[in-house]
Order: C-alpha cells, then structure tokens, then sequence
C-alpha cells in the first residue's frame, strides 16, 4: 500500500466516494483499488491499544488480502457487461455503459468484497502473539473459498463475512410433536444456507487440524443489530457483528495451540485465493 496523489480519477474501494485527480488516497497495488485517507485512518482506528500492524510486508502478504478473490470476480463481471454493451451499441458504447446501472448480480460481489475488506482490517488490528489472521484462502479441489480464519490459544475460528442489510434472527420450527429445525433469517428471508456452507468449510479445516478445535462464525456487517443483545448461535455457528466477534476472539487466550505453528500450517495448506 502506498499513499500518494492519484494521477487518475478514482472511487474507494470501501466507502464508494468518487475520488478526484491529483487527492491524496492509498493505493493498493496488489488489488490495483484505492481507499480514501479517512477509510485508511479509521482502518487504523480499529486497532486494539497498543497493538501494531505487522511490521513484515511478507507476513501481510502471507496472510492474504480480504476480498481479493470477490474484488477480482466483480472487476470481470465489470468489464464483461462493459464490453456487452459496447458491442450491443456500438459507436455509442461508451456512452451506454455511463448512462446504465450496474447489474445486480455483478453489483453483489462489490458489495461483498467491500464486507470482506472491512471486516479483514478489523481482524488485522487484532494479530499479535496469540491471535493470527489469514484472509481469503481457497479450499483444495473447489471453487470455493473461506473468507476469514483467524487461529488463538484456543482453537481456530472460520469466518464468513456478509454485507446484509436487515436484522439477523433466529427462528426455531417443530418442537415436542416434530424434529427442531432452526433457521436463520435477514430481514424475513430465510438465509439458513449461509449456515450450512460455514458447516462445510469447518469440517474442511477439522478434518486438516485434526484434534483443535474448530469453529465457525457468520459476521455480519452492517448489519440492523439491535442495541442489546443480538448475538446467538444456531447449530453451534456463532451469528455476530464485527465489534463482537473481535472481542470474543481476544478472548481466546488460553489454551495448548501453537498459534504460530497452525497458522504456518493452514496458510500452506489452504492458499491465498
């Protein structure tokens, strides 16, 4: 990452605030995106107290960079309904693509890897001795990939981050006379599956740890949590807000894992996507 002034117009990557020529912003060359300065400051802010970023460029390379994969996905959808619209119009091409709206679908992965991108830097204020942090990192012989895994003390934790508008709730079906069933809604809709991939990607990572424990959590940002309470837990997934995932992380400090070893281990096994 490197600040300087812009020699092109540009749009942050996390807050969307259109960036003229010649401001100075962050540009993150790995990523090719550029943040403002007072997202890069607040980024900066989320640090616990005395805790410092990673002073080795390699280690921050290492553990991958939130959202790339997302950031990448969005940049092909991009460029590909661009070059569509192009084709369709013609000479008039350029102008159809500035006067259209962004397709929905290809609008979701922006905002998802925006999701990704802030909780990431949230997480990274919280790797010390004892806590470390890998993003992005690809399941082995699958498309898919897991967005967040941070190793304590006491075991590992596999995050998926999700950019959800609406309250998070937990509904229960059934009961005395049938089978309990619990299902997670976002404003209404029923987003149980989110659950059941976070199942998948724990039994990917316990069946490579071995004996540590591990698990999992949906972190939602932004989303319409209540001012107490909120947090709850549906089939032994933690469904929280960045602010409290972070603490019950920290709170992990205990415990027989060699937080170094294992995140040496994962981020070989489970590579940068």
């Amino acid at each position: 990452m490197k600040q300087m002034r812009l020699r092109y117009a540009g749009v942050c990557r996390v807050c969307g605030t259109s960036i003229p020529v010649g401001t100075e912003a962050i540009y993150e060359s790995e990523t090719k995106t550029v943040r403002c300065v007072e997202c890069a400051a607040k980024a900066t802010e989320t640090m616990s107290p005395g805790m410092a970023p990673p002073r080795d460029a390699s280690l921050s390379t290492e553990s991958g960079v939130a959202g790339s994969s997302a950031r990448r996905e969005y940049e092909r959808r991009k460029a590909k309904d661009e070059d569509r619209l192009r084709e369709k119009w013609g000479r008039f091409g350029g102008l159809a693509v500035a006067l259209s709206e962004e397709r929905q679908h290809t609008k979701s992965w922006d905002r998802g890897a925006i999701g990704e991108e802030r909780l990431g830097a949230r997480l990274d204020g919280l790797a010390v001795d004892g806590l470390a942090v890998l993003h992005d990192r690809r399941i082995p012989g699958s498309n898919a990939n897991i967005d967040h895994i941070a190793i304590t003390r006491a075991g590992i934790w596999v995050i998926d981050a999700k950019r959800y508008k609406g309250r998070p709730e937990l509904k229960i079906e059934g009961g005395i006379l049938r089978p309990r069933v619990e299902k997670l809604f976002v404003a209404r809709r029923d987003c149980t599956k989110l659950v059941d991939g976070v199942l998948k990607q724990i039994d990917v990572v316990r069946d490579f740890a071995g004996d540590v424990p591990v698990t999992g959590a949906l972190c939602f940002v932004e989303a319409d949590w209540p001012l107490v309470g909120g947090a709850f837990s549906t089939r032994g997934v933690h469904v929280l807000w960045p602010k409290r995932l972070a603490g019950v992380l920290v709170e992990q400090s205990t415990g027989d894992v060699d937080v170094a070893r294992m995140r040496g281990a994962i981020a070989s096994r489970f590579k940068s996507a």
